[in-house]
């Protein structure tokens, strides 16, 4: 009786935690497939809103001995000569004064875009000249312009170098970087650049990196979302979407259109090689076919020895001097190793180790494994 009655109160619990798993697995399926998915914002950008760089000429003073050599840049006493006799200073003709607390600099910024007049935004300087260190200078007031000549922002301000260093004697030490330093909202923007992102009621959308795929699966997120007919994949790249006409209503719109979720399509098969640094980087796509891999080195070794050769006695000759070359080829064995095919990235990695290569001779060994076929992946070279 007891045992019945166990047996019929065991089975609404093994229900419960049935169904208790069953629950746990469908919400671990959710979870994965929402952490692959990834927002519009990562995935593309709206087009007209992009980045506007800036570049200008200034000088900067108050070094400590650390500037330009006038004689070595003469461009930075021209302009600072310039600078003076705009101020109502004129310089005598023919003077050269050896300065080194002043040093011609570059500087750079970037224009975010809608940014208006009267907002501040940070700025890099660069040494072009001689200068030892720009640490502790002032950059004067320098007009920043764009691509087609406009002035678009003033920069003026202490510069912030993260580098330093001490010299004396001859010897001198020295961390990171001192000839470059940045200002911290150090321009102010006068002139704004129109941004438009929308023309006759349609704005694109351009993907950032070009994908058949994903411009589907976005355009299908998209018409989801807001109705069919919202948005055309007009290529692999670019797809056309119909805004709110409008102009307060569109900030809203690209809000909801940049927060929502789409599963990007799996990216190429890739392997990048650097051949400088002899790096090589492969994402989790590539695959090996089964093949077979030999590879021996070959160096050549070449040896000088100067020989003395002196004349008989009472021949009016002259002593020589030759050189005797030893000259080595060797020749490392290579036995021929079978490659597994592999179907995931471990095993890829597991099979390339297997050869026992550096990564200088397994830049040679892809290449080859690439061109027999057997690896499944585009093969960059950088």
């Amino acid at each position: 009786m007891n045992a019945i009655y166990s047996a019929r109160r065991s089975r609404p619990l093994k229900l419960w935690r049935d169904t208790l798993g069953m629950a746990f697995a469908v919400l671990l399926s959710l979870t994965s497939v929402v952490a692959h998915a990834e927002r519009i914002k990562d995935l593309a950008a709206i087009q007209g809103v992009r980045d506007n760089p800036l570049i200008g000429y200034g000088l900067v003073v108050g070094l400590d001995g650390t500037g330009d050599q006038t004689t070595q840049t003469p461009f930075t006493l021209q302009s600072l000569n310039n600078l003076l006799t705009q101020l109502g200073i004129s310089v005598p003709p023919g003077t050269n004064p050896q300065l080194k607390n002043v040093a011609a600099v570059m500087v750079t910024a970037n224009l975010a875009p809608f940014t208006r007049p009267g907002q501040a935004i940070d700025v890099t300087v660069s040494s072009m000249g001689t200068a030892k260190s720009l640490k502790g200078g002032t950059l004067l007031m320098t007009p920043l312009k764009g691509a087609d000549g406009q002035v678009y922002a003033l920069a003026q301000g202490n510069l912030l170098i993260a580098g330093s260093g001490a010299s004396s004697g001859g010897s001198r030490v020295q961390t990171n970087q001192l000839d470059a330093g940045r200002i911290s909202g150090g321009a102010i923007v006068e002139r704004a650049v129109p941004s438009s992102i929308s023309q006759s009621g349609v704005m694109q959308v351009e993907l950032n990196e070009m994908d058949f795929d994903t411009a589907e699966r976005v355009v299908t997120a998209l018409n989801a979302n807001f109705g069919q007919g919202t948005a055309t994949a007009l290529d692999g790249r670019t797809i056309a979407v119909r805004a709110p006409s409008d102009p307060s209503a569109q900030v809203g719109f690209l809000a909801r259109v940049e927060n929502i979720d789409v599963r990007p399509a799996l990216a190429a098969a890739k392997v990048i090689v650097n051949a400088r640094t002899g790096s090589v980087v492969m994402n989790q796509l590539v695959t090996l076919q089964n093949c077979a891999v030999a590879h021996g080195n070959l160096s050549v070794v070449i040896n000088s020895t100067p020989q003395v050769s002196q004349p008989g006695a009472l021949s009016n000759g002259t002593t020589a001097v030759t050189q005797q070359s030893d000259i080595t080829v060797r020749q490392e064995n290579g036995s021929l190793k079978n490659v597994q095919a592999a179907a995931t990235l471990p095993d890829v990695i597991k099979a390339l180790n297997a050869l026992g290569a550096t990564p200088a001779d397994l830049i040679s060994i892809l290449q080859s494994i690439k061109a027999a076929g057997a690896l499944r992946a585009d093969l960059q070279i950088i």
